[in-house]
């Protein structure tokens, strides 16, 4: 694996400085593991680099405890033992006692992981998704929030997935900014099932260069070999980080952290969420070095970079690519202005989660419909905000549509909504039944009123 195991602060010069720390960069650590007093070793850094002693503070009822609290926060379904929150909770005392007892003494072994499948956004597909029992998401989370800030603290600068205080739109903002500056020849990177593929080995290896407790090591490894159960099969994975555990999304960054700090020493500028990520060059020579370096890196680490999905685009106004959730031109009027909106599968993603909702021949009040649309439309509007206004003005469309031929179901007609429906049921008839409107939103967050 390519530079899996010499790694340096100094390649990426954009990572703060310790010395420098403002007080609010450690605020989301967990208090009841990191005191004060840790906080300030790991800026200072520790002796080898390396922390001895981890697992004492996972084990900990208070630990345990908070990290009960976060997986009742993030809800969840129930794993191969059937056991809910709810009933967990209705026993916390007992559950978190033995939790505590077992990993004291190194009885603890993590359960299965149920496997399910979800929809793929915009697709027919369905997308693996692993579902650990409660008690075992109490335990991932209690370990994230110990070791998490020891590698949080070397991540580059320019990775936002999964990551404390970032987030896709500040990602988004990097992307935008890179553009305008000139950055227009694009390597769009497709990690064919990135999540599947991790080696465990050198994903280890990268783990131990700051980790030294064996037995917080061995609880990694466990995790990462737990047994995954699909209806009457039962296997265990030999390569990967199981999707849907609450410690994969930090080590699949700490994976992919060689990559980032390899990529800027070389001098590239890349901009990653998880295993999506983009490098932007000023010439298309320099773009054809960036895919070679990033398919080489991606060969030695034991990853594949997607022979077909993976593309190089020169941004224009008539030709751009995808980044989270968006699709990015240049703007036609200005070669220095950028343009984005939701991608083609952002768009069907809504539409499908919309369907359901406006039935013609669902039963439920106008009022009522028109309430779910909204929380539906508002979330949407709430990450495509930046987008031009002709695709919102287009999807404002096709939810009056359906909601006309809902209309139109009730007065015993057939059919879509015609011309006539539209005199009957205006857009103004809907602004007076508080239909929310993603174009009027957009004006509005343009051109807020004064006052």
């Amino acid at each position: 694996m390519a530079d899996a195991t010499e790694r340096s602060p100094s390649t990426v010069p954009a990572r703060a400085n310790p010395d420098g720390e403002t007080p609010g960069r450690y605020a989301w650590v967990e208090p009841t593991i990191w005191t004060p007093r840790m906080v300030q070793a790991l800026q200072s850094g520790v002796k080898g680099g390396r922390w001895y002693s981890v697992i004492d503070k996972v084990l900990t009822p208070r630990s345990l405890e908070a990290a009960f609290a976060r997986v009742k926060a993030n809800k969840g379904g129930v794993g191969v033992d059937h056991m809910t929150i709810e009933a967990f909770e209705r026993d916390k005392a007992r559950h978190l006692t033995a939790l505590h007892e077992s990993l004291r003494d190194g009885t603890y072994r993590p359960s299965a992981i149920r496997r399910c499948y979800i929809p793929k956004a915009g697709s027919k597909e369905l997308r693996p998704l692993g579902v650990p029992t409660v008690r075992d998401r109490v335990v991932q989370t209690a370990l994230r929030a110990a070791i998490e800030p020891i590698f949080e603290h070397e991540f580059a600068d320019h990775s936002y997935g999964f990551r404390p205080q970032r987030s896709a739109k500040m990602a988004l903002q990097r992307v935008d900014s890179l553009l305008r500056q000139g950055s227009l020849w694009v390597v769009d990177v497709d990690l064919k099932s990135y999540f599947d593929t991790v080696p465990h080995a050198p994903l280890m290896a990268l783990v131990k260069r700051r980790i030294a407790d064996g037995r917080a090591l061995d609880l990694i490894e466990a995790f990462l070999k737990q047994p995954i159960q699909e209806e009457d099969r039962r296997w265990i994975p030999t390569v990967g980080t199981p999707q849907g555990a609450v410690v994969s999304p930090l080590l699949s960054n700490l994976y992919l952290d060689p990559l980032d700090h390899h990529m800027a020493k070389a001098g590239f500028e890349m901009t990653r969420y998880a295993d999506d990520f983009v490098i932007q060059c000023p010439t298309e020579e320099a773009a054809r070095r960036a895919l070679d370096e990033v398919t080489r890196w991606c060969g030695e680490a034991g990853l594949t970079v997607h022979p077909t999905k993976t593309r190089l685009v020169q941004v224009s106004v008539t030709e751009g690519f995808d980044f989270l959730g968006y699709h990015f031109r240049l703007h036609r009027d200005d070669p220095w202005r950028t343009k984005r909106w939701p991608r083609k599968k952002s768009v069907a993603k809504l539409r499908d989660t919309l369907r359901p909702l406006t039935r013609r021949g669902n039963g439920l009040s106008l009022a009522v419909v028109i309430g779910t649309v909204n929380r539906v439309l508002r979330g949407f509007f709430a990450y495509f905000r930046a987008s031009v206004l002709t695709p919102l003005k287009e999807i404002d469309g096709w939810v009056r549509a359906r909601l006309r031929a809902m209309l139109r179901k009730r007065q015993k007609r057939r059919g879509r909504a015609r011309g006539w429906d539209m005199v009957r049921w205006p857009n103004a008839f809907f602004r007076t039944q508080g239909l929310f409107s993603l174009a009027g939103a957009h004006a509005e967050a343009a051109h807020p009123p004064r006052g």
